[in-house]
């Protein structure tokens, strides 16, 4: 009796290699607590289990309440097909090509609902790398177990019997802290890159050791990440840069050699004492923004990233003889134009990024009206922000930081006084040199014309 219950409770009891029966676990002894589950999750799988539907909540929520922490998304997993699911709510749309889902809305919440996926993708349509680019077939709740990508998301929680289903030995790594992919890595890997950085952030933010079998091919099979669409790269930087562990993130991409060709500046910057110290400050009040639930401007984290690269590309620019102002704009372009491309930036983080470099200059014309009128602007607090980051750095004289934290506090009376008081001119400010005036050309046209 006694080493039965140590088998269910450490998920050993499948024999070895058959996955088609899984642990079930009491709420005694997974210990999620009930009132962690969103009410609007409850609805929807009581709902689907009443019209005699199977419903669980299934992969990173069931973790999450397996470890103590409330669910920022919860996704539910069904034997009902799409359409099926789609009657039974008011507010409910069919959404995907590679395979459908079912976003369900009550208000703002939006929950995500899945057919239990099947194991048959022999015939699923696939790039010449071994990408599935389609796959729309349905299965039983086992198959869809083994299609989960780890362990630790494969488990299953009904909320009406308060159990958990574990196909794959998932209690016992979350115990241990191991990060273990489901089958045969390189498979896994090559079916679907982005699970590359999925170990990644999922071993970085809840500090889990990866197994060994599971980051062995990651450095060999780092480039197929080249194959998935920018748009999919981007929404997985996007989760990991805003994942609360973005710092240990970017640290673990440059363990398992991933940080190569996805943010150009991870090679270089990180590398480089003033650059590396930027990168850590920002990511650092990234992290600690999203751990107190503060809201986070992709802009500003993505600016900061960059900076480094704009910053170079707009000394080469002056060195060449531009005037400052357009130097920024060109280096901006220049660095947009190829993150664009690589990261499918949108157009309101590109806007955005630019704002706040475009920014920077202005900060530092301390004189007349200039300052009021900077107050005004809509970017005003990510560009201000973004000029303590570079004073914390050493980029810039931290002067330049508590001049303008003084000013933003000040009423009218002190403003002025800050203003009376003349700053040291800065690079911006000192008036460039004057341009040799060009000859007429008058005069190599008409040599007698009058000196």
């Amino acid at each position: 009796m006694i080493k039965k219950l140590i088998r269910r409770i450490l998920g050993t009891k499948q024999k070895t290699g058959d996955h088609t029966q899984p642990v079930v676990l009491t709420a005694k002894e997974h210990g999620i607590d009930p009132q962690l589950v969103s009410s609007n999750a409850i609805r929807v799988t009581s709902t689907l289990q009443q019209a005699g539907y199977k419903a669980f909540l299934v992969g990173g929520a069931v973790r999450d309440l397996l470890l103590g922490v409330k669910p920022k998304d919860f996704d539910i997993a069904t034997n009902a097909t799409p359409e099926q699911v789609k009657r039974l709510f008011r507010r409910a749309f069919i959404i995907g090509k590679r395979f459908q889902i079912v976003h369900v809305m009550f208000g703002q919440d939006l929950l995500e609902v899945t057919t239990f996926r099947g194991t048959s993708t022999d015939a699923a349509p696939k790039d010449e790398h071994g990408r599935v680019l389609r796959d729309n077939t349905f299965g039983e709740q086992h198959e869809d177990a083994l299609r989960r990508d780890f362990t630790i998301n494969a488990m299953y929680y009904d909320p009406a019997t308060q159990t958990v289903l574990d196909y794959h030995g998932g209690m016992a790594d979350i115990r241990n802290k191991t990060l273990r992919i489901i089958g045969v890595p390189e498979a896994r890997y090559r079916e679907d890159p982005v699970r590359l950085l999925r170990v990644v952030r999922f071993a970085a933010k809840l500090n889990f050791t990866i197994d060994p079998a599971t980051s062995a091919p990651i450095s060999v099979m780092a480039p197929l990440i080249n194959n998935v669409p920018a748009a999919r790269v981007f929404d997985e930087m996007l989760k990991l840069l805003m994942s609360g562990s973005a710092l240990a993130c970017l640290q673990q991409l440059r363990k398992e050699g991933l940080h190569h060709g996805l943010l150009p500046l991870l090679d270089v910057v990180l590398e480089q004492p003033l650059g590396e110290k930027f990168v850590r400050l920002a990511l650092a009040s990234t992290d600690e923004r999203v751990k107190q639930g503060k809201p986070v401007s992709p802009g500003f984290l993505f600016a900061s990233l960059l900076w480094h690269q704009v910053l170079e590309k707009w000394t080469a620019y002056q060195a060449a003889g531009e005037y400052p102002i357009p130097a920024l704009h060109l280096a901006a372009d220049d660095v947009l134009n190829t993150q664009t491309d690589k990261l499918a930036l949108q157009r309101k983080i590109a806007s955005d990024m630019r704002d706040i470099w475009a920014m920077q200059p202005r900060f530092e014309r301390r004189v007349g009206k200039s300052p009021y009128k900077l107050l005004e602007h809509l970017r005003m607090r990510a560009g201000y922000d973004f000029l303590l980051l570079r004073c914390a750095s050493g980029e810039i004289d931290s002067e330049i930081g508590e001049w303008w934290t003084a000013f933003m506090e000040a009423d009218g009376p002190s403003r002025e006084a800050l203003l009376a008081k003349k700053p040291a001119a800065s690079a911006s400010e000192v008036p460039a040199k004057k341009r040799p005036r060009r000859r007429s050309r008058s005069r190599k046209t008409n040599p007698t014309a009058p000196e």
